[in-house]
């Protein structure tokens, strides 16, 4: 028998500093040689896509696959978790909030080792679902004492600070101009659906560390050439799903102003093959993609939590 776990059930099982830690060691893992991760595959239609995304962690006894589609502005997701020993199928979950976890815990421990240690301001572009999970992992790894939030949309915005200074106990601001969210800031996180940059990379502050998480596709770019040409480190989750996706990164490298050799990975950054920071004023760089492997760490320690905590529904597996 597999184990059914719906949304508010894994919403309910997960926290941001466990979901931050079972990452870490994911990552660990990897970096050692000991996981594997497929990057993420599409097929598109006229009007819709399938994605497709697999990871394993044999140490853990866990492999598992993402499958979600979207169609007309909808998203479905869906990730199943199979045993490495016998290949039964431990756990289905719906995986809209898995996602949002782990995407937010991987921003989370990139900001842990790549910004500085006396980080205490943050400015963010975008206060929609993503946002939020990435506001409560930077506070969960940094001593956040002021965030300032700019999105296009002013309801919206205020809505989110309303809600996150509540949640998280931090001062968290509305601006109305991208400038006011780079004044003086320490991290900045960049989670929009913008095809654009969202800022002017000549404004950016020194010492800034960046997690660029909103474009995982050719066509968006939240950050412009300016940012990534004065950043002294950039890191990616996996090049390999870079050389596909990443919008941000590639104009530079098809007019030769960037190379794969200058782009390093996380899994480096973590078993320390790579430093995160060498010096205060550095400009650093993290761009998420979202890796299979993310959602495998996070679907087993849900699934743990929900056996110990007797969570879920047995079905047929």
């Amino acid at each position: 028998m597999a184990l059914y776990v719906n949304e508010d059930q894994v919403a309910q099982l997960l926290t941001m500093e466990e979901a931050i830690g079972a990452v870490e060691e994911a990552f660990r893992m990897y970096g050692e040689g000991q996981a594997v991760n497929n990057p993420r595959s599409r097929i598109r239609l006229g009007h819709g896509m399938l994605h497709l995304m697999a990871a394993a962690l044999p140490q853990r006894g866990v492999m598992g696959f993402k499958a979600y589609t979207t169609f007309r502005g909808a998203a479905r997701f869906l990730f199943l978790l199979y045993s490495t020993e016998n290949g039964d199928l431990l756990a289905l979950m719906e995986a809209d909030k898995l996602g949002q976890m782990r995407t937010g815990a991987t921003t989370g421990l990139a900001t842990k080792f790549m910004a500085r240690a006396d980080a205490r301001t943050l400015g963010m572009f975008g206060a929609g679902w993503q946002a939020r999970s990435q506001l409560e992992a930077v506070c969960a790894v940094r001593p956040i004492e002021r965030v300032k939030v700019f999105s296009r949309h002013a309801e919206r915005r205020q809505a989110f600070c309303r809600e996150m200074s509540e949640r998280l106990q931090v001062d968290v601001q509305s601006v109305t101009e991208p400038d006011d969210a780079l004044d003086g800031v320490d991290i900045i996180v960049t989670a929009t659906t913008s095809r654009q940059p969202v800022f002017d990379g000549q404004k950016l502050p020194g010492g800034v560390h960046i997690n660029a998480i909103g474009s995982n596709s050719l066509i968006r770019r939240e950050i412009d050439s300016e940012t990534v040409s004065r950043c002294a480190l950039i890191v990616v989750d996996s090049r390999d799903q870079a050389k596909r996706e990443a919008g941000d990164l590639l104009p530079l490298i098809e007019r030769g102003r960037l190379n794969w050799e200058q782009v390093h990975e996380l899994r480096e950054v973590v078993v320390g093959r790579v430093p995160g920071r060498r010096r205060n004023e550095e400009i650093t760089l993290f761009k998420s993609l979202g890796l299979a492997l993310e959602d495998v760490a996070l679907g087993k320690l849900v699934y743990e939590k929900a056996i110990a905590q007797r969570v879920g529904e047995e079905v047929l597996s």
